[in-house]
C-alpha cells in the first residue's frame, strides 16, 4: 500500500496538507525531523500517522492535560483499539496509570502522550526503558526554547531523557517560532 493509501485507512483523508507526505517519510525513513507549520496545518498527523505504521509506541510529548485528551480522543475515533492511544499525566488514578501501562507493554498503544514533567519521573523513565519506542514526538516544541512565550525548564531536559530512555528519532513541532526561537 502506498502512504495515501494509509492516510485513507486510518484518518479518512485522501490527499496530504502541504508538506506533510514529506514529513512522514522523513520520519519514516528513522530521521530527526523539524517541523513549521501554521496552526491547522496539520502538524498532529505528521506523528500520528507513522505511528499507526511503526513497531512499536511513538512518545509524544505535549504541554497540556487538555491537548493530551482531545489529541488521544480524537485517534480513538478513528480506530477501533481503544487502547491505540493513552495519555500518562497527573490527572490519572493509580488504577488507570497501569492499565494504561498494560495496554503499552500489550503492544497496543501506538502513541502515548506525556507531559516533560512526566517524562522526567524516575518510575516512568524505567517504565519506558522497557519498551519499544518507533520516534519521539515533541509538541509546541518552541516551548523548549527560553525565549518562548511559554517557556518550560521541564522542555530542555528532553534530550537527556531520551538519552536515558533509549535513542530513537526525534519530531519536533511548533506553529509559533520566531526567528530568535
Amino acid at each position: 500500500m502506498e502512504l495515501k493509501d494509509y492516510l485513507k485507512q486510518y484518518f479518512g483523508f485522501d490527499t496530504f496538507k502541504g508538506n506533510q507526505e514529506a514529513i512522514i517519510k522523513n520520519i519514516l525513513e528513522g530521521r530527526d525531523t523539524f517541523v513549521l507549520m501554521p496552526t491547522g496545518g496539520g502538524k498532529s498527523l505528521c506523528y500520528q500517522l507513522p505511528a499507526m505504521l511503526q513497531d512499536g509506541t511513538a512518545i509524544v510529548i505535549s504541554p497540556l492535560i487538555a491537548l493530551m485528551k482531545n489529541q488521544v480522543d480524537a485517534i480513538r475515533g478513528f480506530s477501533e483499539e481503544e487502547g491505540v492511544a493513552h495519555f500518562l499525566n497527573s490527572s490519572l488514578s493509580k488504577t488507570e496509570i497501569q492499565n494504561v501501562k498494560e495496554d503499552v507493554l500489550a503492544h497496543k498503544t501506538k502513541l502515548l502522550y506525556v507531559a516533560p514533567e512526566s517524562l522526567a519521573k524516575d518510575e516512568n523513565i524505567q517504565f519506558l526503558k522497557q519498551i519499544k519506542i518507533s520516534f519521539y514526538a515533541i509538541d509546541e516544541a518552541h516551548c523548549i526554547s527560553e525565549w518562548g512565550h511559554d517557556f518550560r525548564p521541564e522542555y530542555r531536559s528532553i534530550r537527556s531523557r531520551v538519552d536515558e530512555i533509549g535513542r530513537a528519532p526525534i519530531i519536533a513541532l511548533t506553529a509559533t517560532a520566531t526567528p530568535k526561537v
